[in-house]
């Protein structure tokens, strides 16, 4: 498999699930259960495609503090070769109410602060199939480079609304571009914009109403959610499936078998409690296809 550079965020987690998210109002709740894990876009991203079998190098912000080093021993431990600029601040840290609903209450601890700009060698940016470029401040030289180096960059916009001036560089910066429909009055309307902008593949996900994509020159192609009978916990849901698409290109599927193999991928993190589920392998994504 060729190798991926990925850009971004990674945290360390105190995840607390409740039957409800508490309502805004003084008062006791015992949690059903809880456990303390890697969080963050960019580190789901990685473990899902290191799982898959893809080489990955991880670009982010570490404290010089446990959590960094729990982090980092993490990663390493997954095959994932981490390149980190140290934080002014320590480490990104949140606290997630979870609820048997899958929804998420995700409260920030620590927002890194980089002491220096997140650097990539440049033998590593030429040697990346793919540059994956995901929100956070840190990020951005590293989308900068991979633009001026003419590498294929795909960025997860999360929850875009379209006119956020956070996004905006990143979404129009994008070869690939990933989103969920959260915000989106006509998620179809916007897939054909940022392809008419100039973007190659554009895909949005409806939770469990699957997601539907748009490649440059073809028709719009739609993939229900895969059935999930017993929802353990939803983070990294988003990013799994983000890996199981981009793993499946790069085996050279098409782009139907792509979305289905996200789609399983989606479905086995939530059967787990961690980032990448310990069943997700390249035969789980193709069986049935």
């Amino acid at each position: 498999m060729q190798p991926v550079l990925i850009a971004g965020p990674v945290s360390w987690n105190l995840l607390i699930h409740v039957g409800e998210l508490p309502p805004a109002r003084p008062h006791t709740v015992f949690a059903e259960w809880h456990h303390e894990a890697i969080g963050g876009t960019s580190a789901g991203k990685a473990l899902n495609l290191a799982r898959l079998g893809v080489p990955v190098t991880l670009a982010t912000v570490l404290g010089d503090d446990e959590p960094g080093r729990r982090i980092a021993t993490g990663l390493a431990g997954a095959g994932i070769e981490v390149l980190a600029a140290p934080s002014e601040n320590g480490s990104e840290r949140h606290t997630n109410l979870m609820d048997s609903h899958g929804r998420r209450l995700s409260i920030y601890l620590t927002l890194p602060v980089a002491a220096e700009p997140v650097a990539v060698p440049a033998e590593t940016l030429a040697a990346a199939a793919v540059v994956v470029a995901d929100l956070a401040e840190h990020t951005r030289p590293v989308l900068r480079a991979a633009r001026a180096a003419g590498k294929e960059i795909w960025c997860d916009l999360h929850d875009y609304d379209g006119k956020s001036e956070f996004h905006r560089e990143f979404a129009e910066t994008a070869d690939c571009v990933f989103l969920s429909s959260e915000r989106l009055a006509d998620p179809e309307a916007f897939l054909r914009e940022r392809i008419a902008a100039g973007a190659r593949l554009a895909v949005c996900t409806s939770d469990a109403e699957g997601a539907i994509a748009l490649e440059r020159g073809g028709d719009v192609v739609k993939v229900p959610a895969e059935r999930v009978d017993e929802v353990v916990d939803t983070n990294g849901a988003g990013d799994a499936f983000f890996a199981g698409f981009l793993a499946a290109h790069l085996r050279g599927e098409a782009l139907p078998e792509c979305l289905r193999q996200a789609a399983r991928a989606g479905a086995a993190a939530v059967r787990s409690r961690e980032l990448a589920s310990a069943e997700l392998t390249p035969a789980l994504l193709a069986a049935g296809s």
